[in-house]
């Protein structure tokens, strides 16, 4: 990510950031997952797989990308595409997350727009509640570390080894940090 002239940082990068950094933990789960794994029900009624999971956290930065391009302002998480396919293979979905991420990237360099009108259903008509692209960015990452989390169960029954970070806030990891700062300034 490239920084403006006045040498501050833009005011997404850091959102993207988190997000990119979400999307490279979920990427690596899916380069390590067989297609048997990644569709194997899990659950009392077997509805849950690694599978859907990871094809419902697309969905929604599809559903954020989709609302953004060519100069859209408005989103819609209800109405998603929900493409099977992403569920049945990981190394589909693993594509789908290296495009994700290089459309993050290039939002980087963009000028966001000032707002944008989320629709969300209640009752008969949807609200249309006003946000913004740092807002929903900030979302993404919460949501999808929420069902990475989810992910990071169902894989240890399959005997896959996860990273201690993975399916862990942004937010936690910087506690951790500060947390341990203590500890090591006192064994130096």
């Amino acid at each position: 990510m490239t920084q403006p002239a006045s040498g501050q940082p833009r005011p997404l990068e850091g959102l993207i950031e988190e997000n990119l950094m979400a999307l490279a933990q979920l990427k690596g789960l899916l380069d390590d997952l067989t297609p048997a794994a990644y569709r194997q029900p899990f659950g009392a009624d077997g509805r849950h797989t690694l599978g859907k999971h990871v094809r419902h956290i697309i969905d929604h930065y599809d559903a954020l990308l989709g609302g953004l391009e060519a100069g859209g302002t408005s989103l819609d998480y209800e109405h998603r595409r929900r493409d099977e396919v992403l569920e049945q293979w990981p190394a589909r979905a693993a594509q789908r997350v290296t495009d994700i991420q290089a459309a993050l990237l290039a939002l980087a360099d963009q000028t966001p727009p000032a707002s944008l009108t989320l629709a969300y259903p209640v009752g008969e008509e949807p609200l249309a509640l006003s946000t913004s692209l740092a807002r929903e960015l900030a979302f993404l990452t919460s949501h999808t570390i929420h069902h990475m989390a989810i992910l990071g169960l169902l894989a240890e029954p399959l005997g896959l080894a996860l990273p201690e970070s993975f399916g862990v806030h942004p937010s936690t990891l910087r506690h951790w940090r500060r947390e341990a700062l203590p500890v090591m300034a006192e064994g130096a």
